[in-house]
């Protein structure tokens, strides 16, 4: 059973998602939140798997709350997927930054929506190739931004971070493998060697590394 809290100012979004979480037999709600306090403290009593999470509410908003959440060793297995009005919201690269696994526009059909659930809880980062490099891109490229290579991106081998800049292009590891011509489960192992010494939290915090690296080319 996939656990997901909901994190949104608004009652109606609340009560949408609420149903919609509640009409799956694999999913169910572990909770709401009306504010960004609220939801880091509902997220550490209840540990979701999932938290779907507002970009603008009152007190903390949903960036900070994203923030602490992945910085709290208590909720690693927790992954948050922000919801925003428009696509190119501002505040989507912070939270790719602070550890959110994607995003989603608050119109995304609910069949996509619950495949998004799902897909997280696997662990794989919700950031379709097109709307990453646009967004990633537009933010990660700004002079308040300037690119700033991972600390440990020297220990990275020539062939581990050609992988980390196609997976900051947005490729699969099935692309991957076509592109590099290498089989699927060799890619995979490059990718999860590059996210171990990264110390990435998954692959959307490696989509983010690979852009502040310059391993992307703008």
């Amino acid at each position: 059973m996939i656990r997901v809290l909901i994190a949104d100012d608004q009652d109606l979004v609340r009560l949408g998602l609420r149903t919609l979480v509640e009409s799956e037999d694999d999913l169910a709600v572990a909770g709401e939140a009306a504010d960004g306090l609220a939801a880091v403290e509902m997220a550490r009593r209840e540990r979701p798997d999932v938290i779907l999470m507002d970009v603008r509410m009152p007190g903390i908003d949903g960036i900070e709350a994203t923030r602490r959440i992945v910085a709290d060793a208590s909720l690693a297995e927790t992954r948050v997927i922000v919801l925003t009005t428009f696509e190119l919201d501002e505040y989507v690269f912070d939270a790719l930054r602070y550890g959110a696994s994607g995003f989603l526009i608050k119109d995304t059909k609910p069949a996509e929506l619950l495949r998004a659930v799902r897909l997280v809880a696997e662990g794989e980062a919700l950031l379709s190739p097109s709307v990453t490099r646009r967004v990633v891109r537009e933010f990660a490229t700004r002079p308040s931004r300037a690119a700033k290579p991972h600390p440990q991106l020297g220990t990275l081998t020539e062939r581990e971070r050609e992988i980390v800049g196609l997976v900051g292009e947005g490729l699969s590891n099935d692309e991957i493998a076509e592109r590099l011509v290498v089989s699927p489960a060799t890619a995979r192992t490059h990718v999860s060697r590059a996210m171990i010494k990264l110390s990435a939290r998954d692959r959307a915090q490696l989509v983010v590394f690979a852009y502040q690296s310059g391993l992307v080319p703008l």
